[in-house]
């Protein structure tokens, strides 16, 4: 039978009650703790006590009334456990609530906080803890610290908004709702005039490239103004680049929202995608860092392309001397090149070229690209995906029945061994003590064996769905840069290389050897791609 528990809710001041609908006083945040937590425990509340406007300080506990209604309730056993949101809602009186607490704990009643676990009496130290915490004044600023995030917590993981200015791209109304200093509360709605600005800021950042300083230029040159009415500032795109809420998803703290539909202005895909830009960008991943820093310029290859020879990063460098154009003597053209920052610098002892022709390096990658597009696009989906890995599940499915199978067996002969123990000491088993012990110690062993093996299974079938989820959207997002690549800006170009394609690595005569991104690399497998290119 489940633990039986009595709750205690307890404010101060009649300022701290709410109402609700009908007007009735109610103490939502301690509730939905306490109510919380004996889920999570597997507890049954069966009565509720709550004490409006009395003060734990200043009224002893014979004479508050409810705090007497609980006692006589556990001198009649009717409950197990008296729970509170924290230990403070007892009391606060040093030299009478230690003595309340220990009074429960004497007529065989469980005394638990939500916040600070069980209080118990097994010893001096327990005793000493129990009357140290109600002396602690010191720590009260710390509570009320965790009372008011756990209440916007909670608000926020109900849906409502937290309070504060509105983020950009969204608006204030007013809700119709109250909070118990009755004032009326605010929800969020989509502005969509500033809607329109953040999806071109996303937009603007995953699928061409753009920094933040760069999305501010643009917008600042399109006329596009901020809230204020001035300039676009950088440090705003990369606020609003963090902000989960575009997604639909309020946040306090650790505390998340349910997915808002009518607060989602971009998609949790594209949010993922520019946390994933951001993080590959930031100095510390300088040595993994493959998405490129910026995308000016027309060169196709940013942020990955690396020396064969030494290992050095190859950056961008162009000519001072100018040539003009085969086909249009008036058009002048300056040479682009790769160049090894190794060798140039004399860092590395570099036996390749100093420089690679920027358009010719690109046009290897750009072919090779387009090939992979065309393949893709030619093979039905479900041979690229699904016929690959389907044996390779089957295996896994059919290894987890197996293991889940012998695990269900031994389990169950270890439980009939253990009902022999009651029949040996009875007299009654054939087995002897000695060889009891011993079979039982070799069951236990077996079953700790096939666990671990059923949870290595259980996590390898587990980890091929979620491969197998992976790749259908991922091949629906290769589809569809494959249909846009031929008419994509240089920016968004080099920014589906980048998806595609990890690293490039150039040795003499422009010889190739390219790493595909880690999920990519399992449809190369089925399109039999090699990587090595001339």
């Amino acid at each position: 039978m489940k633990n039986r528990v009595c709750t205690l809710y307890r404010v101060s001041t009649d300022k701290q009650v709410d109402h609700n609908d009908k007007n009735q006083a109610d103490i939502p945040m301690q509730r939905k703790a306490c109510h919380a937590f004996c889920e999570k425990m597997g507890w049954v509340i069966v009565h509720e006590e709550q004490e409006e406007g009395v003060s734990g300080h200043k009224v002893r506990a014979e004479n508050r009334d409810k705090l007497q209604i609980i006692k006589e309730l556990a001198k009649q056993k009717k409950f197990d456990i008296l729970l509170v949101f924290m230990f403070d809602r007892i009391g606060r009186i040093a030299d009478e609530t230690p003595f309340v607490v220990e009074w429960f704990v004497k007529n065989g009643i469980e005394v638990w906080s939500t916040q600070e676990g069980e209080q118990r009496f097994d010893s001096h130290t327990d005793k000493l803890t129990n009357y140290i915490r109600f002396w602690q004044a010191d720590g009260e600023s710390e509570k009320t610290s965790i009372r008011t995030k756990t209440a916007l917590g909670q608000l926020v993981e109900s849906g409502g908004f937290k309070g504060g200015l509105a983020p950009y791209g969204y608006d204030l109304v007013k809700s119709g709702r109250f909070n118990k200093r009755k004032h009326e509360l605010y929800d969020l709605v989509v502005n969509e005039t500033e809607a329109a600005v953040v999806r071109i800021i996303f937009d603007k950042y995953v699928h061409e490239g753009f920094g933040a300083q760069r999305i501010a230029t643009y917008l600042n040159k399109q006329g596009y103004r901020a809230r204020t009415g001035k300039m676009w500032h950088h440090a705003s795109i990369r606020g609003i680049v963090c902000n989960l809420t575009y997604t639909g998803v309020l946040r306090c703290g650790e505390s998340r929202s349910q997915e808002l539909p009518h607060l989602q202005i971009i998609s949790p895909e594209l949010f993922e995608a520019a946390q994933h830009i951001r993080t590959s960008r930031a100095n510390s991943a300088e040595q993994e860092r493959h998405i490129p820093l910026n995308t000016r310029g027309n060169s196709l290859l940013a942020g990955n392309v690396y020396c064969g020879h030494c290992g050095s990063r190859l950056t961008l460098t162009t000519n001072g001397k100018a040539y003009p154009c085969k086909d249009d003597p008036n058009r002048v053209v300056k040479r682009v090149r790769y160049i090894c920052y190794g060798k140039t610098r004399k860092q590395t002892d570099c036996d390749g070229q100093t420089g690679y022709t920027a358009h010719i390096l690109d046009g290897i990658i750009d072919k090779l690209v387009r090939q992979i597009f065309e393949r893709m696009k030619a093979i039905p989906k479900s041979e690229i995906v699904s016929a690959r890995y389907q044996e390779k599940m089957e295996q896994r499915k059919s290894l987890l029945h197996s293991v889940r199978s012998e695990y269900v067996k031994a389990a169950a002969d270890l439980e009939t061994l253990k009902g022999e123990v009651i029949k040996t000491i009875r007299g009654e088993s054939s087995f002897s003590k000695e060889l009891l012990n011993s079979l039982i110690a070799e069951a236990e062993t077996k079953c700790r064996e096939l666990q671990e093996n059923l949870e290595a299974a259980q996590a390898a079938y587990d980890e091929g769905q979620a491969v197998m989820a992976s790749l259908n959207t991922q091949y629906n997002d290769i589809i569809s840069w494959a249909e846009m690549y031929d008419t994509a800006s240089i920016e968004a170009k080099k920014m589906i290389v980048s998806c595609l394609i990890k690293r490039v690595e150039v040795y003499r005569d422009y010889k190739l050897h390219i790493d595909f991104n880690i999920d990519f690399t399992q449809f190369c497998e089925g399109l039999d791609i090699v990587t090595i290119a001339a």
